[in-house]
């Protein structure tokens, strides 16, 4: 008998974390104490205020409310702690937005991700705009009507990881400074009135020639070359150079590496913020095994994920959720996994191991493999398998939308493989899973895009309380878009509450819409992707939402088959919609001409008729 737990992430351990990180940060960079002040409370109320709202996104920015944490209610704000007004991320993107870049976001102090894409924004980027953003990881401003230059002060935003500012209308040329932001992983100035020579990042920064397109001018090293000395005079002169301020370099780089060795070290570990200062508490363990479930996987010490993952660096996160933050870890034969810290996890070591133990065995061709777990002191790991190719989300919404390369039947057949992994989670586990959290986000991707249904089993580990609805507000995927209906009145997780949210991944499978703000839609829509499919399937007018590049070309009759599947997972009223195991079989009908399944890979339901009884009654009884 398999036993499967349902997901429920647990909010408070991760921001408690970060939290605690910003504020070490924080001391060391500006020898401040971080509080809890009114700063970022007086930041929302200048942001809204400069910020026309013609859609009302920001109506939830209700300030009439003396209680801490209200803000981290509010609609594209992320805080470090759910119970303290302090910043994280404002994340206000494709919401109609106008107006000029908000002045006083500044007073967010703790901020450490913008992003105000796709609005109708328009006027300059602040020339100040590194003191306004001092410790910004993330900042997006692409898709809007900024103009005037790209400030040189960006150059000193030094944690720097994104910077988007594509499809704008920025002139001038783009600072050199900006090759000193060593950190950068995603840089993008496209469709722009840009000219002159592009910034040298450095040799350990990879930025794609399509990152500067259609811009007039721009010139450079993965570019034209560009004008003035000619190649042949510029080698010379290099060469002569060269040869004439040899020896002088020689002698002072000679000095300068001898006490610059000694001290670097030194220095990192007093003031690199990709350091993990949990990290160095488990050193003392690095012997410690780790329970590995699979054969085929080396054995492996703690030693070896601290290796893999640099020392759990933060360049190596590839995800942050309720339940801890993820790794990716390169093992030495070239081999990748995925590491999982839990976080704030207070159960005991045996409990844990007995648990982790039954976990292991929950194994489906849909889910993502749990492969091993390691316990060392506090601390607790999970070994994943790599997906590498990321979240369904970032396959079906790329920065650039011209990118989305997702054909007809690779589409489908992502629709039936999920559709596979939770009907089975619903259907064949004993007692079921209910996910909790079903998105986009969740269904990750491998090699072959196979989809693999991630983070199941970890709510009773975690967390044994039923708190579906404020994951979504306030956890990792954050987007009301999936919640049903029904959640806000009963807040009880039923299997129906998953078909609703798995319907509307379907529908951004057909339509490439998002789950909120459908671009497509009326400028008068206010509502969500479920709502305005609702909208058009009463009016006859379904089809005008299918993705334009999927018609016309041979499969219309599936895609219709297929959006009345995901029409009816997202009925309002939750007896109406099927069960999982029906979704899957529809799916399946649909597929049956390219033979993506095979026969039996999902029982019929003896219980089809009990889908409404929560799981945590379900769980009960088979105990």
């Amino acid at each position: 008998m398999n036993f499967c737990w349902d997901m429920a992430l647990n909010g408070k351990a991760l921001a408690v974390l970060g939290y605690n990180l910003i504020c070490f940060a924080l001391v060391l960079l500006s020898g401040r104490v971080c509080q809890a002040t009114p700063n970022d409370i007086e930041c929302l109320k200048s942001v809204k205020a400069s910020l026309e709202d013609p859609y009302s996104y920001l109506s939830s920015w209700n300030f009439n409310n003396g209680t801490e944490g209200f803000i981290c209610k509010f609609t594209g704000v992320d805080c470090w702690h759910p119970d303290e007004n302090k910043v994280l991320n404002i994340r206000l993107s494709d919401l109609g937005l106008k107006g000029r870049f908000p002045q006083g976001i500044g007073k967010c102090e703790s901020l450490t991700g913008l992003d105000l894409s796709s609005n109708k924004l328009s006027g300059l980027i602040p020339s100040d705009i590194s003191e306004k953003l001092k410790y910004v990881t993330t900042l997006d401003l692409s898709d809007n009507n900024f103009s005037g230059p790209i400030p040189p002060s960006l150059a000193n935003c030094s944690f720097l990881n994104v910077l988007k500012l594509g499809n704008n209308r920025l002139t001038g040329a783009i600072p050199l400074q900006l090759g000193v932001l060593n950190r950068i992983k995603t840089f993008n100035v496209a469709n722009n009135q840009l000219s002159g020579q592009i910034p040298d990042f450095g040799p350990n920064v990879t930025i794609q020639a399509d990152s500067y397109a259609n811009n007039p001018g721009l010139c450079g090293k993965i570019l034209q070359p560009c004008p003035g000395i000619p190649m042949k005079s510029r080698v010379g002169t290099i060469a002569a150079s060269a040869v004439g301020g040899v020896t002088i370099t020689a002698i002072i780089v000679g000095i300068i590496l001898f006490y610059f060795s000694r001290g670097a070290a030194m220095k990192k570990k007093e003031d690199d913020p990709e350091g993990n200062k949990w990290a160095k508490t488990i050193k003392g363990k690095k012997g410690i095994k780790v329970s590995m479930f699979e054969e085929s996987v080396s054995k492996m010490r703690l030693s070896d994920l601290m290796n893999s993952t640099n020392e759990f660096s933060k360049s190596n996160i590839i995800g942050m959720g309720r339940t801890g933050t993820m790794y990716k870890a390169m093992i030495p034969d070239g081999y990748c996994l995925m590491i999982k810290r839990l976080e704030d996890f207070q159960r005991l070591e045996k409990e844990f191991v007995s648990e982790m133990n039954t976990l292991g065995s929950v194994k489906h061709r849909n889910l993502v493999p749990l492969l091993g777990f390691c316990v060392a002191k506090k601390e607790r790991f999970l070994v994943y398998k790599y997906m590498e190719n990321g979240t369904l989300y970032d396959k079906l919404h790329p920065a650039e939308p011209e990118v989305r390369n997702m054909d007809w039947p690779l589409r489908l057949r992502i629709g039936i493989g999920a559709a596979r992994g939770l009907a089975w989670l619903h259907h064949n586990c004993n007692p079921r899973i209910i996910h909790r959290n079903i998105s986009s986000k969740c269904i990750l991707l491998d090699g072959d895009c196979e989809p693999k249904l991630s983070d199941f089993g970890l709510a009773r580990l975690m967390n044994p309380i039923d708190t579906h609805l404020s994951t979504f507000v306030n956890g990792e995927f954050g987007d009301l878009g999936y919640v049903a209906p029904e959640y806000p009145r009963t807040l009880v997780a039923t299997p129906k509450g998953d078909i609703y949210s798995f319907g509307v991944v379907l529908l951004e499978l057909i339509t490439g819409e998002k789950p909120t703000h459908v671009v497509n839609a009326p400028e008068s829509f206010r509502g969500s992707l479920a709502e305005w499919i609702t909208q058009l399937s009463s009016s006859f007018l379904l089809q005008t939402a299918i993705d334009k590049s999927l018609l016309g070309n041979g499969f219309d009759s599936e895609v219709m088959q297929f959006l009345r599947v995901a029409c009816n997972c997202v009925l309002p009223t939750p007896k109406e919609r099927p069960t999982m195991f029906e979704v899957y079989q529809l799916l399946r009908a649909i597929g049956e001409g390219y033979h993506f399944t095979t026969e039996d890979e999902i029982m019929q339901p003896s219980n089809s008729n009990n889908t409404d009884v929560p799981e945590l009654i379900v769980a009960q009884e088979a105990k």
